[in-house]
């Protein structure tokens, strides 16, 4: 049978509010009494209830974490983060794939909040309206973690998206490169569309270069979809001689694609993704890389969410991380 809290103080003759200041860390204790009941505890193998303590102090140590897909290698680094810190301040997580679909990132918010999650960590491609509307209405609070809120209201983490994708394609710039094409995932992703493409039509206008529509191409950010990219581009009439692609899946596909039609990396074409998973360090040549630091992004939203959540002095509520690039052989050094 389950062993309560009831038996503990029975056993170690103390009265049950004693036991709970003791599973509480209460100072308000006795040495000699401590020592009594941690050794009961310890025999009896009693385990607090989390329900029932989070009914008494109205809270449960309990967060909810919602994710694109946890089989994607960058968005478990995420989630790794986001432990490591909730475990550090002794909070549990309830993990959540939303498969990058709005209807389910709804409904998976209805079930946290139901199980009476403490705060919410969430990753979204995109905070459509309705899921910004729904946030609004949550009584806890929500940390957005790699994700983009044009209103600013929700507390985020993230980087300087547009700078990172300005740098990393003004590289390619530098070497000397006019064709530059512009692969990324789907354009109602908000990072994809309000940043990086943003920020390639800037470095291009800055250059003095006319955008080509023919060089910007939205797919799925995927290996397959990669391949068809170059596939596309290289056969227009003037085809690009670099590429800036914005996953890494995506860059692969470009580099495979071409190394299949004979094309040599980074002799004929430079590439340079935006992800820096380890696949770009395992694909060959070695690719360059704006590094999305998704482990940092999760640890430091878990921790603004714990302060928010203590009520403790919160800085800033709008973090930005700062960022970098890979440089690898993908690339002309």
């Amino acid at each position: 049978m389950t062993v309560t809290i009831y038996d503990v103080a029975r056993e170690a003759n103390v009265s049950m509010a004693t036991v709970s200041r003791v599973v509480n860390g209460n100072q308000n204790v006795k040495p000699s009494t401590r020592k009594k009941v941690l050794e009961v505890i310890e025999r009896l193998e009693y385990r607090p209830n989390a329900v029932a303590r989070g009914l008494a102090s109205k809270k449960t140590t309990t967060v909810g974490v919602i994710i694109p897909d946890i089989s994607n290698n960058i968005y478990a680094e995420a989630a790794r983060g986001i432990e490591d810190i909730a475990t550090m301040y002794r909070y549990n997580i309830i993990l959540a794939n939303s498969d990058q679909n709005e209807e389910k990132e709804l409904s998976l918010l209805d079930t946290m909040l139901g199980k009476q999650v403490d705060g919410i960590v969430m990753m979204s491609d995109a905070v459509t309206d309705k899921l910004h509307q729904s946030m609004k209405h949550s009584p806890v609070p929500i940390v957005l973690a790699g994700s983009v809120d044009d209103t600013n209201e929700f507390p985020s983490v993230n980087i300087d998206y547009f700078q990172a994708s300005y740098e990393a394609i003004q590289l390619l710039l530098n070497n000397g490169h006019k064709r530059i094409a512009f692969l990324s995932g789907p354009l109602a992703y908000t990072i994809n569309s309000k940043y990086k493409l943003e920020a390639y039509k800037k470095v291009l206008q800055d250059a003095g270069i006319e955008v080509d529509e023919q060089l910007i191409l939205s797919e799925e950010s995927s290996y397959d979809s990669g391949i068809e990219a170059w596939e596309t581009f290289s056969s227009l009439d003037n085809p690009p001689t670099a590429f800036f692609a914005g996953s890494d899946e995506l860059a692969i596909g470009i580099i495979h694609g071409a190394q299949d039609h004979g094309k040599k990396v980074p002799e004929d074409i430079e590439v340079i993704s935006f992800e820096d998973s380890k696949l770009a360090r395992m694909v060959r040549p070695k690719l360059t890389s704006v590094v999305f630091p998704l482990y940092d992004i999760g640890a430091v939203a878990m921790r603004l969410l714990t302060k928010i959540m203590n009520k403790e002095k919160v800085e800033e509520k709008e973090v930005i991380l700062p960022h970098r690039i890979e440089t690898r052989q993908s690339i002309k050094l």
